[in-house]
This record gives structure tokens, C-alpha cells and sequence, in this order.
């Protein structure tokens, strides 16, 4: 073993009874791909019970005691790129970003480049020293890559930190805007449900997945427009696509989302203007329309908006205008 590794020691529960190895090991290290997981198996990296273990899909046993040698990672510090970006604020301790749909937060594994990082990079060098991982520096919460938004990135090492507990402990305001298939009966409401990693895809997060985490979305419906509606959202806890999940758990899943939601409209009785502007989505229709936080040195609560993209505007002006036209 080379002095840099690690090796992780996990045992299996009841509830991971029967679960692939691979699958197993994916969801207990932390930002572990499952094709990453499969080569430390097939290096044999991983031991069960005291045995070498080369097989990704062994089936475990409650109480199978398990080791892991982790190889170091291969630095991977960010280039700078120019990149635009608009800027909502920006003082020595912090930056406001909205973020367009389709930019990547951070470097990740087939999108190792033009990141918001590494714009924010070539506009602040120094950010590469905030925070203590050098592929996500200055990044203290994240959007995905086809939700647009209102973004926070820290500066400095003391405003990573300040930041960073801020989002741990829930205190940032964060208010989005979708675009969901129907509309909820109610005018407003609350979504408990907890989510964890899907069992069936290990790319998706699902409710009562494994290892579910509670989770907590309130809803207020804006506008009704009879096939689809816009919903204001807020986040209570700030799990993996939350705000997907839950709505598609709700039975109110948003427009565009390829993963969660409906992109399939051919079916929709509605006029072909609505129709266009809905295929011109450019993935899912969500935006975080509202972020505040505290200021890290001075104390103050700082609020900050952005509107939703064009592709979003346009759909929802498109359902709006059909609506009016029917007075449905």
C-alpha cells in the first residue's frame, strides 16, 4: 500500500443486505463514482472479511466487515478560463454569480473545463485558496448544471468558512421558481419526504432511497395556466435535487427535466406557439430566483434576485397567453 493511500473500513447493516458491492461501496465513499468503485474492486483494493474480494457484484451480508484502499486522487487545480459571467455583486470577501443554465459548477469527471470555477478563476485568481478542496475552490453550495440561478462563491479562506456553515446550517434564504406539469390543489404547502440515492440508478436520487436523509420543500403556486403552473419554492434542507424529487414525488414534476420531470409534450392539447416554447427549454425549468445571506465580515443580511432565463420567460409567457386566450 503507498503511504498516501487510505483505506476506509465499513460494515454492512441489514438494510444493505443483498446489495451489489459495487453499489455498496458507491453510496459509503463519499464522491465515489461507481465505475471508480469497480476498478478498486478489480485492482484488488478491496478486501471482505478479511478476503480479497474481486467480484463488483458480490452480494453482501449483514455484518460483512469491509476494507477499501483508496489511492490518492491526481491533482487537478483548475485552469483559469475566460468565461463570462454575470455578476450580481462582487467586494473582496465574496461574489454574486447568476448562474445560466447548462454551466457546470465545478470540474467533475467529463467536465474537467468551462466550469463556473473556472470563470471565477480568471476573474479572481484568488479564490483557488478558499476552501480545502482545490477542484471546487471558493464553492460553498452548488445548482445543477441545467438549473439556473442565484450563486454565492467565497473569496477568501474566512468567508469559505463563514459561508460554508452558513449553507451546513440551513440559514441562507433560497427561493426558486418552476415550471410544473398540472398545478397543486392548494394555493400553498409543505413536501416531507426523504430522499437518498436511487436502488434502481445510482445516477438519481429518489424518495426513501438508500440511505434517505430527511428532506423538506415548501410550495406556493404563483400562476395556473390548466396544463402546467408556476411554483415558487423554498428549501428547508438542501439535499440532492431536492426540489425535483419532491415534485415529481408530488406528482407535479417540472418541465424539462430529463431526469425527474416530463419532456414529452406531443400529447398536450395546446396551442403550437406553447408547444415550441416548451421544446425550446434548455433542460428542466427551474431557477434560483432568490438567494440571501449574511455577509461573512460585516454582518449584514444581503438579499439578491435574479429572473428567470430566456428560454424559461418564454415558455411561461406562452402558457400564460394560451391561458388568457381560453379563459380556462
Amino acid at each position: 500500500m503507498k503511504d498516501s493511500s487510505t483505506t476506509e473500513h465499513l460494515e454492512v447493516a441489514e438494510e444493505h443486505v443483498g446489495l451489489r458491492l459495487d453499489v455498496f461501496l458507491s453510496e459509503m465513499i463519499e464522491d465515489a463514482s461507481r465505475s471508480f468503485v469497480k476498478k478498486l474492486i478489480k485492482d484488488a483494493r478491496v478486501t471482505i472479511d478479511g478476503a480479497p474480494c474481486t467480484k463488483p457484484g458480490r452480494a453482501l451480508s449483514e455484518g460483512n466487515a469491509l476494507s477499501v484502499e483508496i489511492p490518492p486522487a491526481p491533482s487537478a487545480t483548475p485552469e483559469p478560463q475566460d468565461i463570462p459571467l454575470e455578476i450580481l455583486h462582487e467586494d473582496e470577501s465574496l461574489l454574486i454569480v447568476n448562474k445560466p443554465p447548462g454551466l457546470v459548477v465545478h470540474p467533475a469527471p467529463g467536465h474537467r473545463e468551462g466550469t463556473l470555477v473556472n470563470a471565477v478563476l480568471y476573474r479572481c485568481p484568488e479564490v483557488i485558496e478558499a476552501g480545502m478542496d482545490p477542484v471546487r475552490p471558493g464553492i460553498v453550495h452548488r445548482l445543477d448544471r441545467d438549473t439556473s440561478g442565484v450563486m454565492v462563491v467565497a473569496k477568501t479562506p474566512p468567508a469559505f468558512a463563514h459561508l460554508a456553515k452558513q449553507a451546513s446550517d440551513h440559514s441562507f434564504d433560497r427561493r426558486y421558481l418552476a415550471l410544473v406539469r398540472g398545478a397543486f390543489k392548494e394555493d400553498s404547502g409543505r413536501i416531507e419526504a426523504s430522499i437518498g440515492r436511487s436502488l434502481k440508478d445510482r445516477s438519481k436520487m429518489a424518495v426513501t432511497g438508500i440511505q434517505a436523509k430527511h428532506a423538506v420543500t415548501h410550495f406556493e403556486v404563483r400562476e395556473r395556466y390548466g396544463p402546467a403552473s408556476l411554483v415558487a419554492l423554498q428549501l428547508e434542507t438542501g439535499r440532492t435535487h431536492q426540489i425535483r424529487v419532491h415534485l415529481r414525488f408530488a406528482g407535479r414534476p417540472v418541465l424539462g427535466d430529463p431526469v425527474y420531470g416530463v419532456t414529452d409534450f406531443k400529447n398536450w392539447i395546446v396551442p403550437e406557439s406553447v408547444l415550441a416554447a416548451l421544446h425550446a427549454l434548455h433542460g428542466q425549468a427551474l431557477h434560483a430566483e432568490l438567494l440571501g445571506i449574511t455577509h461573512p465580515v460585516t454582518g449584514e443580511r444581503m438579499s439578491f434576485t435574479a429572473p428567470p432565463p430566456d428560454d424559461f420567460a418564454a415558455a411561461r409567457a406562452a402558457l400564460a397567453a394560451a391561458q388568457n386566450e381560453t379563459g380556462a
